[in-house]
């Protein structure tokens, strides 16, 4: 579960109303497997004291239960600190994406050219020798030689952005199927590299359990506006719940 728009919400006013750190509890007990964050450096949704509750919150919440904390962000612009500053909290997963500081959302996978590479390569390093997982988000229609790339790196996982998979999914027919085929493709062939594979960004109730029907070897979906926006109906408890039914683990419970 993404988190971020509890914090977006919360700030509106100065209060601590919704609580983040609350809310990720109630997700964690109705068996979400792990928190997702997206701080960025104008601080408009995650700020840093967030980011250290949460950190401390998991560590109530161990890998063996399933409970993971995953950091995204871009790794040049104020992200690194909050990696090498954590000490036992840092995260299970550091998930980098491309966006700009004023970008509203991420919108795009990497671009792997040989000079953001030569910036990317050192801090993958720093972080695998942290202790952290690393994923990059990448586009589901991006050559082969890309995900080549992303192993040469180091990095562990890629994160195929969805974003265009929810669109063809609201046109339907021979669009959604063409969608569908290009990430069931690009999951193959990162698993054929040995990388795992993540996906995230407008997945939701709807359209989450056709693509995980069809595009094998996802490890890990990170969902935070759609469940948030359910979370108004059935409660943020009934929601995780509903997500985790969507994606294959029972069917739904914890309604409140």
């Amino acid at each position: 579960m993404n988190v971020n728009k509890v914090a977006t919400l919360r700030n509106t006013r100065p209060l601590n109303v919704p609580s983040v750190l609350h809310c990720a509890k109630i997700a964690l007990d109705a068996g979400a497997h792990g928190i997702t964050i997206h701080p960025r450096p104008d601080h408009r949704h995650i700020r840093p004291d967030d980011v250290a509750e949460l950190a401390t919150l998991l560590k109530n919440y161990p890998e063996g239960r399933g409970a993971e904390f995953n950091i995204e962000g871009n790794p040049f612009f104020d992200y690194m600190p909050h990696i090498r500053n954590m000490g036992e909290g840092r995260p299970t997963q550091c998930t980098l994406v491309p966006d700009s500081s004023e970008q509203a959302t991420s919108d795009h996978g990497w671009e792997l050219t040989e000079e953001v590479c030569g910036r990317l390569g050192p801090l993958v390093a720093e972080m695998k020798q942290l202790g952290c997982r690393v994923s990059l988000f990448m586009d589901a229609d991006v050559s082969a030689e890309q995900f080549e790339i992303v192993k040469r790196l180091g990095a562990d996982r890629v994160e195929l952005y969805t974003e265009p998979y929810a669109r063809a999914f609201e046109e339907g027919g021979s669009v959604l199927e063409a969608s569908l085929e290009r990430y069931a493709a690009a999951a193959a062939c990162a698993g054929r590299l040995g990388l795992g594979v993540n996906a995230g960004h407008d997945l939701n109730l709807g359209n989450l359990p056709v693509f995980l029907g069809r595009v094998a070897g996802v490890a890990e979906v990170s969902i935070g506006h759609a469940l948030i926006a359910d979370a108004l109906e059935f409660g943020m408890a009934g929601a995780v719940g509903r997500y985790l039914a969507a994606c294959g683990f029972g069917s739904p419970k914890g309604d409140r």
